[in-house]
Formats: C-alpha cells, structure tokens, sequence
C-alpha cells in the first residue's frame, strides 16, 4: 500500500459509544475507505465525559486505540471547562501537543472532519499549522457553526423556524449574550473555517444555508452520504405479498432515530392518540435512545404520553445496525417527524434500502429527500392532525403503500461514494502542489 493514499477521519463521537447518523455514517465511510486498495484509512472519534464514561487507557496518554483496528482511535478530551459560545477548550495541550504528535506521526496525505464539537473549531489551525501542505476537508452535518441553539436553526422563544443568523437575533434568542460576543463568535469561527480546502454538503438545503452565511459557493460540494447495499429480509408471513392482496392494512409505522425534543417523536405520540380515538387500527414502534441528553421537561412529557399509548405503542429502545433488516422487514412505514430542518437524515436513506416509504415533516432537508405522494408522504412541521391524518391516509387507503414503494429511488451507493471522494482528494493534493512554488513557507499561527 505504498502508493495509497492516507485519509486521516476525525469525528466527534464514535458510534459504538453514543449511537447518531453523523458517527454512523462516518465510521461506515472509513470501513469502505480502508477495505480499498487505494486508501489508508484511519479513524479518530473524541471520547470521555460527559458523552461517555469510558476511562482512559494509558494515564497520560490522550489518544489510544479503540479496538483490534490498528486504525481506529480514541482522542479523550476533558469537557469540564468548555467553552460553549467559541467552541473551544482553554486546555490547548490536548490539542497543540498530543494531537499535533499524533498528526506528526500518522503524516495523512488528507485530513476529512466530520464534526468538531468538542474538540474545538481551533483544532482545524493544528492541522495547518503542523501539516501546511495537507488538504483539509470538512462535511457538513448540520448548522452548528452558524446557529448557537444547538445548531438547530429555530428560535428559542417560540420555535420558530430561522434561516438568518446575526448578531441582533441570536442575542433576541440568548439575552444574557451580547451582541458584541455573538459578532466575535462568527468572526472567531470563520476564520478557523477559512483554514478548510473543500466543505461537502449532503443535501443542497444545508448548503444553500451556509452560501447564505457566507461561505464561498465554489468552496461547497453537494454530494450525498454514501451507503453499503444491504440484503433486504423477507416480510413476515402476515406482512407478505398473500396477506397483502387479501386486503391486510399497511398500519405499522416506526420511528428510528434519537429520543430529542427536535426529533418530534412527543409530535408522533401525540398523533398516534388521535388517530387511535378516530378508531384507526395502527401500531407504533420507536426504536431509539439518548432520552436522557434531553431536557428533564421533554423526557417527563415523553415518558407521560407512552404511557397513555397503551398497547398501541412499543417502545423498543436503541437498536444496532445489524438490527435494521429484521426491524424493516416488520413496519410498512417509517416516520421521520423532526421539528427542525434537518440535513440529510440517515433514517431515510435506511429506509429507502429497505424499501419503505417515508412519512416526513414538510421541510428541510427532509422534504428535499423525500417527494410527496412519489415516495413518501409530507405533513405540516410539528402539527399533530395533520401526521395523524397522513397517517390515516397511510394505513387505509387500499394500493398506496405499494404506489409509494414502488418510487422509492436507488440509494447513492458507497462504491460512487468512495470513487468521487477519491477524486476529490486526489484533486486537492494536486491544487496545493501546484499553488506552492519550491521553498514557500506556510504561515505558522498561534493558538489564542
């Protein structure tokens, strides 16, 4: 593999530490990558608290292995005094020393973030200044950098959705900032984001968002997650073609996804009650997890609304993607109800693998996904009747669940996915060669 390239990917959790699209995707492109013959891949994920409790390996010693992968690695970092408006650590020897030796000593042709929250904005100008002629790729998974509520894009008065960020109206949702510091946070931000050769955004929504922000078009590339082919497992015997044809209802509808007051899971329990009143036989099953990072008021009204749902709704609980088949293969419907834009949401992609039509919030990246009575349903953001009669519409009206399955579209495939990266990064490497004359220098700057 001397001639392969290394692509150095840095996430901010692993997948098998705390379950989430970003890290799932992330871990799934680095398998793909490494199993090439033209990549050396190696993965990076941050851990310890509060995200996890796992302890460190070695005293002293940040950044250890994961597992039997040679390549996969721990970066802990310690959160007790984060800085929440900067992104940022005031400990900057996790970064400028171990993770600077640890860049040093792997020598990666590219570095590809996936996230950086909680490893902080600045470790971006550690991989320039450290490795001046090294493309760095950035995607983008959602609206962190931009919005300080969680990266969610809604206002925090009312929930109201927002599509313009400035100093005057993020101090309107955050009073006890000031304007000033909202204006120094964008600035501060920025100018690590400058350090990146090529942002990636999965849907053209996100995109247009941070064109609007003011991230240069041509230093933003659409290209969509890509995913393994999967082996669908047959329906079950009450849920096959037979059964089907004699009249069975397509009325089981799941939730995939983590139990957060922007999934909408309190909007889907809430139309679930009503369509159960109007004497519409359905079942509901959520599959999900990370209940207890949510607000203790959200987690109570959850909790209190799957207890009305009596044997209506089975709460399964977290699920691993080895699961997926099995747990496709007994819905007929999947229901994506986020109150926020969203991105690019894996549950949609896993659920066109499987076939399954989609049930979604009219907006965002969902509605860019998922195109109304082609392959899904839409029902208007955060209104319980209108899911509650979409689901109606879902579970009774006799051929729909075929119609709508039958324009489920083909899934961007990993290999497709894997080849345009490739190119990507084959071609960053050849514009920075080219830009830099023999014996120009990089500008080395400090960390503040």
């Amino acid at each position: 593999m001397t001639d392969a390239l290394k692509i150095l990917y840095v996430v901010h959790n692993h997948p098998a530490v705390r379950p989430g699209g970003c890290e799932a995707y992330a871990l799934e492109l680095y398998e793909a990558m490494r199993d090439s013959s033209e990549f050396d891949a190696v993965f990076m994920s941050r851990s310890g608290p509060p995200v996890s409790v796992t302890a460190l390996h070695h005293e002293g010693r940040p950044i250890t292995l994961v597992n039997d992968d040679p390549n996969q690695y721990f970066f802990y970092t310690d959160l007790s005094d984060w800085d929440w408006t900067y992104g940022r650590s005031p400990r900057k020897s996790a970064l400028t020393r171990f993770f600077r030796d640890f860049l040093l000593d792997q020598k990666p042709d590219v570095v590809h973030f996936q996230h950086t929250q909680f490893l902080g904005y600045d470790i971006l100008r550690v991989v320039r200044n450290t490795l001046p002629h090294v493309p760095i790729v950035y995607t983008l998974h959602e609206f962190l950098p931009i919005c300080y509520a969680d990266g969610k894009l809604l206002r925090t008065r009312n929930g109201e959705l927002c599509l313009e960020a400035s100093p005057r109206r993020c101090h309107e949702c955050f009073p006890q900032i000031t304007q000033q510091t909202f204006f120094m946070r964008e600035r501060f931000i920025k100018s690590h984001l400058s350090l990146v050769d090529q942002f990636i955004a999965p849907s053209r929504f996100l995109m247009e968002r941070y064109v609007d922000w003011g991230i240069s078009r041509d230093r933003i590339m659409f290209e969509d997650y890509g995913r393994v082919p999967v082996l669908r497992t047959p329906e079950r015997r009450e849920f096959g073609p037979a059964r089907a044809a004699r009249g069975r209802p397509r009325n089981r509808f799941s939730f995939f996804g983590q139990l957060t007051q922007y999934k909408g899971p309190d909007v889907l329990l809430e139309a679930m009650a009503l369509l159960v009143d109007a004497g519409v036989e359905a079942h509901l099953e959520i599959h999900g997890a990370n209940l207890d990072w949510a607000p203790t008021a959200f987690q109570d009204k959850l909790r209190a609304l799957l207890e009305e749902a009596g044997g209506s709704v089975t709460l399964v609980g977290q699920y691993e993607p080895e699961d997926l088949p099995k747990l496709m293969a007994e819905t007929d419907w999947v229901v994506v109800p986020s109150i926020w834009w969203e991105n690019s949401p894996l549950v949609i992609q896993e659920a066109f693998l499987y076939g399954r039509p989609v049930i979604c919030s009219d907006i965002g990246g969902m509605a860019e996904k998922v195109t109304d009575g082609v392959n899904g349903l839409h029902f208007r953001r955060g209104d319980a009747d209108s899911l509650a009669e979409a689901m109606r519409r879902a579970a009774t009206t006799k051929g729909l669940w075929e119609t709508l399955q039958a324009g489920v579209p083909p899934i961007h495939d990993m290999d497709r996915h894997v080849a345009t990266l490739g190119a990507l990064y084959r071609s960053l490497i050849a514009d920075r060669r080219a830009a830099e004359a023999p014996g120009d220098t990089a500008e080395v700057v400090q960390l503040a």
